[in-house]
Formats: C-alpha cells, sequence, structure tokens
C-alpha cells in the first residue's frame, strides 16, 4: 500500500434490504492514520456503511477496497478490521485480561501464554488501565468498560478501528473525557479510527474529516470547520451545529447565519460597526447555557430565529428579559446562500 492510497475506500456503494436502500451510491475514501466520522440521523445507513467495511454486511453494488484489495465476500474474520460496538459485547464470565485477549487466542496458532500476557499488559496500559486485568467486566464503570473494548479490539493491531457509537451509553461528562481520551489513544497508536455517531459534537470535536449521510447517502466529506463555516446545503448546516435560516433573494435557496454570529444590544445602545444587518426585535425565550446564553427573538419579516450572546456582551450590558425589545445586527460576511434541500 502506498503512502497515498486509501485504506479504506467505498466505489458506488449500495446497499438494499428488500426494496429498502439503506446506502445510496456512495463514494469514500479513508486516509492512513484519520480519524474520520460519519455523522447523521437515525436510519441514514451509517452503521449499515461500517458493516460494510467490517465484512458484517456485503455490498448489493460497488466495491469496498481495504488497503487497496477489494473485499467484496470476503468474511469479517479474514479483514484487517476490529470493530466496538455500542454495547461493548463484553464476555461478562471471563476476566479484564481473558476479554482483552480473545483474539490472540483464537489464533492458529496461538500464540505463548508469556507474549499474550506481555500484549494484554500493554493492552491495558495503552487504555489507562493496568492493574485491571482479574477483574470482571461487572465490576467495572461504564467508562473502563468501553477502555476494554477499545483495548479487545487494539490488541490485534487493526489496519482500521471501527467504532459504532461508542460512546452513546456514557452521562455527558464521562462521554467529554473519552472523547479526549480516544483522540488521544488514535493519535498514540497511530490506526486509522472510522467513528459512526449522530452526535454532531461528537464528531467535530474527535475527527480530521466528517462525512454527513442523509437517507443512504453521503452529503458533504470535510474538515469540522469546512462542514460548519462552508456546508454545501441547508441540511448539512442544520445538521451540523446551530444556525438560522432566512428567505434569500432566489426560489430554492436560503440564507444561513449562525446564532454566535450575530451582534446583539439593548435598545438605545450602538452596534459595531460594519454590521450589514440592522433589527429591531423582541426577546421570546432565554437559555443561561453558562458561557453564553441562547436568546429566541423575534422579527415582524424575519420571523423568529437564534442569538447567541457569550458572558462578556452580558457582563458588559445585562442580561434581556423576555419580552423586552433589543437591536440585532450582522456583517454581510456572515450570511452564507445555500440550496434549500
Amino acid at each position: 500500500m502506498t503512502s497515498d492510497q486509501p485504506v479504506i475506500e467505498f466505489r458506488k456503494v449500495t446497499k438494499s434490504f428488500g426494496t429498502v436502500k439503506a446506502v445510496v451510491d456512495n463514494d469514500l475514501a479513508v486516509k492512513p492514520g484519520e480519524f474520520l466520522s460519519i455523522l447523521g440521523p437515525s436510519g441514514c445507513g451509517k452503521t449499515t456503511s461500517l458493516r460494510m467495511m467490517a465484512g458484517f454486511e456485503q455490498p448489493t453494488a460497488g466495491d469496498v477496497f481495504l488497503n487497496g484489495q477489494r473485499v467484496n465476500g470476503v468474511p469479517a474474520y479474514r479483514r484487517p478490521v476490529n470493530m466496538v460496538f455500542q454495547h461493548y459485547a463484553l464476555f461478562p464470565h471471563l476476566t479484564v485480561a481473558d476479554n482483552v485477549s480473545y483474539g490472540l487466542r483464537q489464533r492458529t496458532p496461538k500464540p505463548p501464554r508469556a507474549e499474550i500476557d506481555k500484549a494484554v499488559d500493554e493492552a491495558l496500559a495503552m487504555v489507562r488501565l493496568d492493574g485491571y486485568g482479574g477483574r470482571r467486566s461487572y465490576e467495572l464503570s461504564g467508562g473502563q468498560q468501553q477502555r476494554v473494548a477499545l483495548a479487545r479490539a487494539l490488541i490485534n493491531r487493526p489496519a482500521v478501528l471501527l467504532l459504532d457509537e461508542p460512546l452513546a451509553a456514557l452521562d455527558r461528562k464521562l462521554r467529554g473525557d473519552m472523547q479526549i481520551e480516544l483522540q488521544n489513544l488514535q493519535r498514540d497508536v497511530g490506526i486509522t479510527f472510522l467513528l459512526v455517531t449522530h452526535d454532531q459534537e461528537e464528531a467535530l470535536s474527535m475527527s480530521d474529516r466528517v462525512s454527513v449521510m442523509r437517507e443512504g447517502r453521503i452529503e458533504q466529506t470535510g474538515s469540522p470547520r469546512d462542514l460548519y463555516d462552508r456546508p454545501v446545503n441547508r441540511y448539512v448546516a442544520d445538521f451540523v451545529g446551530k444556525t438560522n435560516f432566512f428567505p434569500a433573494p432566489k426560489a430554492g435557496q436560503v440564507l444561513s447565519v449562525r446564532p454566535e454570529m450575530i451582534e446583539i444590544a439593548g435598545t438605545g445602545i450602538e452596534l459595531p460597526d460594519g454590521l450589514s444587518t440592522r433589527e429591531s426585535v423582541k426577546v421570546l425565550n432565554r437559555i443561561f447555557l453558562g458561557e453564553h446564553t441562547e436568546y429566541r427573538v423575534a422579527h415582524q419579516q424575519l420571523g423568529e430565529f437564534m442569538v447567541m450572546a457569550p458572558r462578556k456582551t452580558e457582563r458588559q450590558g445585562g442580561a434581556f428579559n423576555i419580552g423586552e425589545e433589543i437591536v440585532v445586527g450582522w456583517r454581510k460576511d456572515a450570511e452564507r446562500l445555500l440550496p434549500d434541500t
């Protein structure tokens, strides 16, 4: 495999279940050592795509390549990939060490016991679970169980690690901690990670690139910044982050303005210079979120939309009350004209 050859590639891949097309004519190339996420709502085809990469499903049409080799029809156990499932699939009757070493012990010929023990110790150290080898999975927290599942997958040094919403069962704070750990782990081991998730914050925070899916099709693939700042259509703009949509001059188009790009001030207080749009609005709702406050405001022609005020703005001028008349505005370059699809 050359350094620029994709480690995983979809070429016009379609997967049908009866009359239902779960994945439709998709192209995707995943680079060696990359952390790529497939992002989309439930039922969009992201897990089916992952299962085709793993070999648990075969494409109805098109081709799947691993390390430059076409693998249509090749079973999962013969592919250089490992998969971490949403519910981890640990064996409760086995110790942590036996769970982690399970894949090595199934090899023919089986490696020597000393070699297996050494590999288990290294894998547990990699996920910061030194000394946990003798415990049972039910004696661990959710985050620790997730790390055991990662160690079990990584001990075989796969070319690709496939992650099927592995953080979905964790609480918000632990999920944030594990996002950082996954990033650090991916950099340390240098293995290609491919994550599927419905959580846009999770995808944007961890990934080198993100593929956004809708109804079986990949709508756009790009860096998190590209997807956020330069979405190709209304769907991507709406799914990646929060935004407001306003009428555009042409039918079939819409103006997108991110709420954090909108300036806000009380009546009689001057907004910054250089704004192309200045409007008086009425505050409908206020949600305090710590580092910022989200305001839902209403305008006679523009309708209802969201404004995000950082703490600094409120500390200078005070919070705005429901029913209060205020002024908002934004620069021309905050607007993005998009296809209304």
